[in-house]
């Protein structure tokens, strides 16, 4: 259970990360690592990259970086809400960028964009419940985005012929 202890300046509660989400963030971390040194070893070929994949690839940087520390980190203050927005703003651009890379199903959706969909959607309640200082479902909504829009759609990102998967194990 998380810990919870009373925040003098917002009068809200601060709650420290349970092993869920402890689980999440070193989830995020390996994530991370796996796309930099894919990135890292498909140096020959970044030229052959479109620029709206260099942009998906920088938005998933920064929400994979900024992850582990939202989730570790004190909460409610003025740097969470900062760094919340920076995240929210590179999970909507992530996903709304992936609508432009569709190259696995011959220039179809893949159920990838299925999760893209879904982040659309909750990024704004994300902020909403953030602003609303509605924290269970603040933190619900988060966590739930965190699994699934970014580490599930990661990890898919690596097998079945994908660039990442190409340049990792290629």
């Amino acid at each position: 259970m998380a810990s919870i202890a009373a925040n003098k300046r917002t009068h809200l509660p601060l709650i420290a990360a349970d092993g869920f989400e402890k689980l999440l963030a070193t989830a995020a971390v390996l994530l991370l690592a796996a796309v930099i040194i894919a990135i890292a070893r498909g140096h020959d070929r970044w030229a052959l990259v479109p620029p709206m994949v260099w942009a998906h690839l920088a938005t998933i940087g920064i929400a994979l970086a900024l992850t582990p520390v939202m989730l570790l980190r004190r909460r409610g203050d003025r740097r969470h809400r900062a760094l919340g927005r920076v995240w929210a703003v590179a999970m909507f651009m992530t996903a709304l960028l992936s609508f432009s890379i569709r190259g696995i199903n011959r220039g179809g959706l893949s159920f990838i964009h299925l999760l893209s969909a879904w982040t659309l959607i909750q990024v704004p309640i994300i902020v909403w419940s953030a602003r609303r200082h509605d924290v269970a479902r603040h933190r619900s909504a988060v966590r739930g985005m965190v699994f699934g829009a970014l580490l599930v759609a990661g990890f898919f990102t690596f097998p079945f012929n994908r660039l990442l998967g190409r340049w990792l194990f290629g």
